[in-house]
């Protein structure tokens, strides 16, 4: 869960975003089954490896990402996860899972070279980053999460089953509107036979209303959403929706479960007090008793990595991780 990164950086003082950066590498890599990946590496080639986990799935990442580190100091890597952004081929779903992403994860750092990193990751980027850091402690040195989503069929209620709508009435209307009224038991369903039905502009209909729900509600102030690109929501619904469809490919309550294998690592959670995506229980959830982790809730915030608040936040926190206070 996560709408597009936004350009915005209004944020001041010692969270303001760092200038704008280009990479030093960009690369794709072959990882079987038609998929290849878009990966990119920016900052200081010697520097402290953190690898970006953008938000969806399928939502890709945005230049902004690469702003919230000190370049002098952090080894920036960023990639787009299969099907999505400038990975290929887009909207595909075939062979694209959590294992595979955690696989594909493996891979990158295997091929860079970066030893034990830190992972940065917002939302279903947060998902992932527990995911990969339960299955390769080994590989993480420290974790980063920012407006967590745990991928319990209880979040999933919440977002998709009413319980935002009750704050938003107006936009849940818009969203159900598309769907009929005896299909209303099981939105995700109802909406993963559309936008699955072989048929494009019936795709892009519904992919185009999926993903107005979503970012109508990403941020505290929420105009009267506009349309995202045609090919952009296509991508970015489907494989969001195949993978809540599949639960997240996950056990259910797993990533709480298997907390025990990563409590040795420090953790900082940043999270929104007013975040109608994710909302904050699952990071207070996520938190209680492991001593290594601090979550910082953000007052007057909502989802989205680029509202001032967040972003400022998450800035000071890179920065501490990078030793300057």
């Amino acid at each position: 869960m996560d709408r597009l990164a936004g350009q915005n950086t209004a944020s001041s003082g010692h969270g303001r975003l760092f200038a704008p950066i280009e990479p030093f590498d960009r690369r794709r890599m072959d990882r079987g089954d038609g998929h290849v990946l878009y990966v990119e590496q920016c900052g200081n080639p010697e520097g402290r490896p953190v690898i970006v986990l953008h938000g969806g799935p399928g939502g890709g990442c945005s230049p902004v990402m690469r702003r919230f580190f000190d370049p002098g100091h952090w080894r920036i890597v960023l990639f787009d996860q299969r099907g999505c952004g400038l990975s290929t081929p887009q909207a595909s779903v075939v062979a694209n899972s959590t294992p595979h992403l955690l696989s594909d994860i493996d891979a990158i750092g295997d091929a860079l070279g970066l030893g034990p990193a830190v992972l940065f990751g917002g939302s279903w980027g947060a998902t992932l980053a527990l995911a990969y850091a339960q299955a390769r402690p080994e590989a993480v040195s420290a974790l980063v999460l920012r407006g967590v989503f745990l991928g319990r069929q209880a979040e999933l209620d919440w977002f998709y089953g009413g319980g935002a709508g009750r704050f938003w009435p107006e936009l849940w209307a818009r969203f159900i509107a598309p769907i009929p009224p005896e299909e209303h038991g099981d939105l995700i369903a109802a909406y993963h036979r559309r936008l699955f039905s072989g048929d494009p502009a019936t795709e892009t209909r519904h992919a185009i209303e999926w993903m107005a729900w979503e970012n109508a509600l990403a941020g505290m102030d929420c105009p009267t959403p506009a349309n995202p690109p045609p090919d952009y929501a296509r991508a970015f619904s489907r494989l969001e929706n195949h993978y809540f469809a599949n639960g997240c490919f996950l056990d259910e309550g797993q990533l709480l479960r298997d907390r025990p294998r990563i409590e040795h690592l420090p953790a900082i959670i940043v999270q929104g007090r007013y975040d109608m995506v994710c909302p904050p229980l699952s990071a207070w959830e996520l938190a209680r008793g492991w001593d290594k982790a601090e979550l910082r809730m953000v007052p007057a915030s909502g989802h989205a990595l680029t509202e001032p608040r967040i972003a400022a936040e998450l800035v000071r926190v890179m920065q501490i991780m990078a030793g300057v206070d």
